[in-house]
């Protein structure tokens, strides 16, 4: 029985076991993404009466979307947030990711692990161990009361307070995608960029970087699209001031129940997120990054 089985795979062509271990991880990606994204798409198109989905084909919430200056704050809003928060997930986390590949040597597991720990409780409770810090009576401004300083306000309710929030959540991300792009890089290419007279900045840039660039790349879209939609910090942390369009988003498929403006709303979010992966991509040179086109 076994040798039949055995003859039977061997009559399998490349192009036949390829499908077949394509295929779970195929129907997976169908089922769980491109028939949600394409009813979500549909119901864009709908209109919502009476939390019932009617379907009335139109542009009008589209319409709605685009004439409105509210809904375009706050997509403006979380477009900013975003940015800036890549920005400083970017800034922090590359000395991290350096730092864990270079001089991490037996001890890198260990500070993988460390880096992941805030993965192991939910993102409500990391959210809430933030408002313990930062809040008005949290450990910053009890400190400074301690010390006869006034507390500062900006630290919870505010904009700036949600930024920080999805810093925190998704800084991870990035220290991890830059890790694993520095464990394959030789270290001592920066021995002999040093020798030939280049500064540590320059070598930075000329040579560790453009290296990694693709690592850095996957880093930036893994923090960026889940802040532009993020909803939960912005409700926790950032007060009336800091709506995000996240936030709105949830709000058409919970209380108002509008479902055909926030399927629009998702549509809009999601063409938002692929014009920036996009243009990030654009930047990729994969000859500079060590791509040659050539099996190793």
């Amino acid at each position: 029985m076994a040798t039949e089985i055995a003859s039977a795979r061997g009559q399998l062509s490349p192009e036949a076991r390829f499908l077949l271990l394509a295929l779970p991880g195929a129907l997976f990606v169908v089922t769980f993404l491109i028939l949600p994204m394409l009813s979500i798409l549909v119901f864009s198109f709908w209109r919502t009466e009476s939390y019932n989905l009617i379907p009335e084909w139109s542009l009008d919430n589209y319409v709605v979307l685009f004439t409105t200056p509210t809904y375009m704050t706050f997509l403006l809003r979380s477009l900013l947030t975003a940015v800036a928060v890549s920005m400083v997930a970017l800034i922090y986390s590359w000395p991290v990711a350096y730092f864990m590949a270079k001089y991490g040597g037996r001890y890198r597991l260990l500070l993988s692990l460390a880096v992941a720990a805030p993965f192991f409780t939910g993102v409500i409770l990391r959210i809430t161990g933030i408002q313990g810090i930062m809040g008005p009576v949290g450990l910053i401004n009890m400190g400074l009361m301690n010390f006869g300083l006034p507390p500062i306000s900006f630290l919870m309710y505010t904009p700036t307070a949600a930024a920080i929030g999805i810093a925190y959540l998704f800084i991870p991300f990035m220290v991890t995608a830059i890790y694993l792009s520095l464990l394959n890089f030789d270290f001592e290419l920066l021995e002999v960029a040093k020798i030939n007279g280049a500064k540590a900045w320059r070598a930075f840039f000329e040579v560790t970087l453009p290296l990694n660039w693709i690592g850095t790349i996957i880093g930036l879209v893994l923090v960026f699209v889940p802040a532009l939609g993020d909803s939960i910090t912005a409700r926790f942390l950032g007060g009336p001031n800091a709506a995000s369009f996240g936030q709105v988003l949830s709000l058409q498929f919970g209380e108002t129940g509008t479902w055909a403006l926030g399927s629009a709303m998702g549509v809009v979010l999601f063409l938002v997120s692929s014009f920036v992966i996009f243009l990030m991509w654009r930047s990729v040179n994969l000859r500079r990054s060590g791509f040659t086109g050539r099996e190793g």
